[in-house]
């Protein structure tokens, strides 16, 4: 067994913690993370109500192991419902991200919570440390979802493990054995993984964006605005998201500025209407490695854990 600073402080058998994906990580999702011995993940949207942050932290807590909750500082500011809630909870660890996390560390730590945030350039990490998160993730640019369009995965992780004194876990493009041997082997404390687990039969997401999914290539996501200026959920305006893309995103990408009601109100009924040209699926470049199919989360994680057969098999070939 890889026994890493994540392993220790959560007691898991392999060094992954499930990425807090809204949207996609829900309670079901986190109690399957920590069924498969890793740390599980539940990511909590801008528009999350209380009500519903309640009933998937006691989904989660069923399951009686350790998962993260991911918060995003910027809608906090807007209502810090989600946040008294998770306080109150005192899940293992949290995520905060996207926007000043400084006031928001302390009264979880206060409470016995790991606090986790995810960075996207080296002084973004000196920041995260300053503020007294106990770890960094280093999100290259390859990943899904929410974040910066700024460094890839490899040379951030290199840099921010030079620069920081806390435990760092990578994020971007690592779906497979061989990519979590890879930033083991760097020096991570383990890999924050988003894409291959987000089309798991306990994720929330339908069987229909699973299928497009497996049909998607390795060059087929893009970085950009589109649909956060359709949602107009409120997302700062420097933070863009990494999706499939598709025919909505083509054609307004070059001219968000034009974008009318009229394209709005398509984008808003896009998901009950199951329009896969127009809906958002946020997800990182590694989804080439999807195949459509939904496996458990225990299968996936089963899969990570031979990062620790390569990692024998490279160290005996060094030797």
């Amino acid at each position: 067994m890889i026994t890493t600073w994540l392993t220790r402080t959560f007691d898991r058998t392999v060094p992954v913690a499930a990425a807090t994906m809204a949207g996609v990580a829900d309670g079901r999702f986190a109690a399957a993370g920590i069924g498969a011995g890793i740390l599980g993940g539940l990511g909590v949207g801008p528009s999350a109500t209380g009500d519903w942050v309640r009933e998937q932290l006691a989904i989660a807590n069923r399951a009686a192991g350790p998962y993260c909750v991911g918060l995003m500082a910027w809608a906090l500011e807007r209502d810090a419902t989600p946040y008294e809630i998770v306080v109150e909870s005192r899940p293992a660890a949290v995520c905060l991200s996207f926007g000043d996390i400084g006031p928001w560390v302390a009264p979880l730590r206060e409470v016995g919570t790991v606090v986790l945030s995810q960075v996207s350039t080296t002084d973004q990490a000196l920041a995260a440390e300053a503020a007294g998160v106990d770890a960094v993730i280093a999100r290259g640019s390859e990943g899904g979802g929410h974040g910066y369009d700024r460094v890839a995965t490899l040379p951030l992780l290199q840099s921010v493990l030079d620069a920081v004194a806390v435990p760092v876990l990578a994020a971007g493009g690592i779906g497979t054995p061989r990519g979590l041997a890879a930033v083991l082997a760097a020096g991570a404390a383990g890999a924050w993984v988003g894409t291959a687990l987000a089309t798991c039969a306990e994720s929330a997401w339908p069987d229909d964006v699973t299928t497009r999914l497996g049909e998607v290539g390795e060059d087929q996501t893009r970085y950009g605005h589109v649909f956060d200026t359709a949602s107009q959920a409120g997302w700062p305006a420097e933070i863009g998201g990494r999706a499939v893309t598709n025919p909505f995103f083509e054609a307004w990408v070059d001219r968000l500025d034009e974008m009318d009601d009229t394209a709005r109100a398509r984008f808003r009924a896009a998901p009950a209407a199951r329009d896969l040209d127009t809906l958002s699926i946020y997800i990182g470049q590694g989804v080439g490695m999807l195949d459509g199919r939904r496996r458990s989360v225990a299968e996936v994680v089963t899969e990570l854990a031979a990062a620790e057969e390569i990692l024998r098999r490279v160290g005996s070939q060094l030797s």
